[in-house]
């Protein structure tokens, strides 16, 4: 309860207080009475959890974070609030999960197809696992536990880290994403139109209505040069107190690129080429959004470069990184892809 309190104001200080409240109030206002919320950023867990009616009640939601699934002292803390609501996992699921991803390690080890980040080591004949990934993955399969069980319950997620089993089942909602309670075979012509025109109203407060279909990865280079490193915000009609708070860009950012990443691995999964196409114009669009909303974001910079080398667009993928460490200098990871980028670029 005092991280819940702590985490709020921890997210106000820094943020500006207007988009503080409408990321949370946008969020509590799309999600129906009685639903399942995952929260995974500061924001995302702190924020809906001040602004909601009463937390400990789930008034109009439950709030959960799939961040601290894989902590005890986290399950006995939902436990003890939402355990005759809601099904919460136990100590025992707890164990399984954490045996059934040791298991799933050690078999992929084998196979030489362990996860960027994932470590294996073998203390006195028994795994050892450890680092952030490996948490994640944790949280992941007890979140699937927590979805299984609760299945009268609608669910929706702010994503922090991807997590794969939810993708077959996400679509864009609003802000956030929904977890449909079936996998979908695709994400039809109207779910994408929705969250193109939600996402192109949402914005144009924000940074103006300039960004549009056609709009080309050069003119946003130049956008976030001209508003971010220059600071010019002659002809700007976007809002200059967001651009201004490097805060609430990368929150939003974060966002559109989480949500960029549902139309990616669509992409990844698609047979047809009309399929592809559709939704690699979808992907690229949000990208570019999540990119113009913070252009130093590592979301949207690593995602978005990621698919366009995939695309073939190596000229664009390099302009995204270069930009960026135009934007932040000292950005070690940003130097290095910027550095790789340019010797890919050669070899070609």
């Amino acid at each position: 309860a005092v991280l819940e309190t702590y985490g709020t104001f921890e997210a106000f200080v820094p943020g500006d207080d207007k988009y503080c409240v409408a990321f949370g109030r946008d969020i509590i206002d799309s999600i129906p009475p009685g639903s399942i919320y995952f929260g995974g950023t500061e924001w995302g867990r702190f924020l809906v959890t001040a602004l909601c009616k009463s937390h400990v009640n789930a008034d109009p939601f439950f709030t959960l974070t799939q961040n601290a699934l894989a902590d005890g002292g986290y399950l006995a803390y939902l436990r003890g609030m939402y355990g005759d609501k809601i099904y919460i996992p136990t100590d025992t699921d707890s164990q399984q999960c954490f045996g059934d991803y040791s298991a799933d390690v050690q078999r992929r080890s084998q196979q030489n197809k362990l996860k960027p980040g994932e470590s294996l080591k073998m203390v006195n004949g028994k795994p050892q696992i450890s680092g952030q990934i490996a948490v994640m993955e944790v949280n992941g399969l007890l979140a699937k536990v927590i979805f299984d069980k609760n299945s009268n319950r609608e669910f929706y997620v702010e994503e922090s880290f991807p997590l794969d089993w939810m993708y077959p089942h996400l679509e864009p909602h609003g802000l956030i994403m929904k977890i449909n309670r079936q996998p979908l075979s695709e994400l039809s012509d109207d779910i994408v139109s929705q969250d193109h025109d939600y996402w192109t109203k949402y914005v144009t407060p924000m940074i103006g209505g300039w960004l549009n279909d056609d709009t080309l990865v050069s003119e946003v280079a130049a956008f976030a040069e001209k508003v971010h490193l220059r600071h010019d915000l002659s002809g700007f009609t976007g809002d200059p107190r967001f651009v201004q708070n490097d805060y609430a860009c990368k929150t939003f950012s974060k966002l559109r690129s989480s949500l960029a990443g549902i139309y990616m691995w669509r992409l990844d999964q698609a047979v047809g080429e009309e399929e592809k196409d559709r939704m690699a114009r979808a992907a690229d669009f949000a990208f570019r959004q999540a990119w113009a909303l913070c252009p130093t974001s590592p979301e949207a910079v690593f995602r978005y470069v990621n698919f366009l080398l995939k695309q073939k667009r190596n000229s664009d993928a390099l302009l995204v990184a270069a930009t960026c460490l135009k934007l932040d200098p000292n950005n070690f990871q940003v130097k290095n892809l910027v550095s790789q980028l340019q010797k890919f670029q050669k070899a070609k």
